[in-house]
């Protein structure tokens, strides 16, 4: 029985509160270093309060960019993150919920084996393999294209390994019932299998697409044409500048355009990502 006591539900509000503003803090700090111009940060003071150059620093950056970086102008990077983050949610959910499938339902030698051969590869990142994937990528001639931003990274153990679990929580009747009523494999997994894991489906999306978003060591090194660099790489660039110095209100604003993406997707998904999480029963 959990007591209602005044002094604890103030002192859970404050805890609350300053965990909001931990968070919101730096995000409200780049918010109004993009609306200043570039002189505002140089003087050994931070503004708190929004300056005047929003408009205008926000307009260039997604019209123009920076030329001193090398990088194309923030809209055009944000649809190469767009398409890379969809492909990688996607590609993955696929692939993980058709091999999560067939390993469920289908009895073939060395089933578990190939399971425990997917799962291990969980101790394997992107960066510990990051060398040979890189030539295995060069010599098929896939650099500087989408099909090497996306295909290296669109396997992925773990959402194999969930839809395996809510698989395994199906109960035999309803496969023996989709039997009897002449459904195959095929019509049982559209039919049956996709709308029950629709929750899982949605929680896995988001997860997904915001790891798909945020890839930065793979598009840094495999993209040198400026007509394929992302939206996280291509703050990098332009942050390290090499003819000057950086213009920070120019690159807080790239990062405030680069958090909106992730963001909405949480907001409009939130609903199914939580019951994706949480929901035990099917």
């Amino acid at each position: 029985m959990v007591e209602h006591r005044p002094i604890l539900n103030i002192l859970a509000h404050l805890v609350l509160i300053l965990g909001v503003a931990m968070v919101a803090l730096p995000v409200w700090i780049a918010f109004v270093a993009s609306t200043h111009g570039p002189t505002a940060f140089m003087s050994g003071t931070i503004p708190m309060t929004p300056g005047p150059h929003l408009v205008e620093n926000y307009t260039r950056m997604l019209d123009r960019g920076v030329s001193t970086s090398g990088t194309p102008p923030v809209s055009l990077m944000m649809v190469n993150s767009l398409i890379m983050a969809l492909v990688i949610a996607f590609g993955k959910i696929i692939i993980s919920v058709t091999s999560a499938f067939a390993i469920v339902y289908f009895r073939f030698p060395f089933r578990m084996l190939a399971f425990w051969c997917i799962f291990v590869t969980l101790m394997l990142p992107v960066e510990v393999r990051i060398m040979p994937t890189f030539k295995v990528v060069a010599d098929l001639g896939m650099l500087n294209s989408y099909a090497g931003l996306t295909i290296p990274l669109i396997a992925s153990a773990t959402a194999t390994f969930l839809f395996r679990q809510v698989f395994l929580t199906i109960p035999d009747e309803l496969t023996e019932a989709a039997r009897i009523d002449g459904a195959g494999p095929m019509k049982f997994f559209r039919d049956i299998l996709l709308p029950l894991s629709r929750t899982n489906i949605a929680a896995l999306f988001v997860i997904l697409f915001i790891y798909g978003w945020n890839q930065y060591l793979w598009p840094l090194l495999i993209t040198t044409d400026s007509s394929y660099y992302t939206i996280v790489a291509g703050i990098k660039r332009m942050a390290d500048a090499v003819d000057g110095v950086p213009q920070w209100h120019l690159v807080m604003a790239t990062s405030v355009l680069a958090m909106l993406p992730p963001v909405l997707v949480v907001i409009f998904m939130q609903r199914l990502f939580v019951k994706g999480l949480v929901e035990t029963e099917k």
